[in-house]
């Protein structure tokens, strides 16, 4: 059963695709993600393969599975995948943020990992509200 996770931004959806879909832009919303590759530049890109570094040390590999530009992406990571989703909201734009995984690991991702997700939802609807 995906996890879905949204938030509300006074930015437009221009500028929160910006920080969401340019891995350069990361850091500035998702604090564990120091750095990423091989996803594209400067968007991500259906069929990329690459790594993201998390926690300043472990590279972990990821691929782009689906790209609509300016308004969605899609990134496998391991057996999670993860759904970004920016749409207009008056004059300002909502985040979704949409996780699943296989079998018994879905429950376990929702707990652990939810909380984080929700979190960094939440943190890009601000980071973006503020430029």
């Amino acid at each position: 059963m995906p996890h879905s996770f949204s938030a509300d931004s006074d930015a437009p959806v221009g500028t929160v695709w910006a920080l969401v879909a340019r891995p350069s832009r990361w850091p500035e919303w998702a604090p564990h993600v120091r750095g990423a590759w091989g996803l594209g530049s400067p968007e991500v890109e259906a069929g990329r393969c690459g790594a993201a570094r998390l926690l300043w040390i472990v590279p972990v590999p990821v691929s782009i599975s689906a790209t609509t530009p300016g308004r969605s992406w899609t990134w496998r990571v391991g057996p999670m995948t993860l759904d970004h989703l920016v749409e207009p909201r008056g004059t300002g734009s909502r985040i979704t943020m949409t996780m699943s995984a296989p079998g018994p690991l879905d429950a376990m991702l929702g707990i652990t990992y939810g909380p984080v997700v929700r979190t960094l939802v939440r943190r890009l609807a601000c980071v973006a509200g503020e430029r």
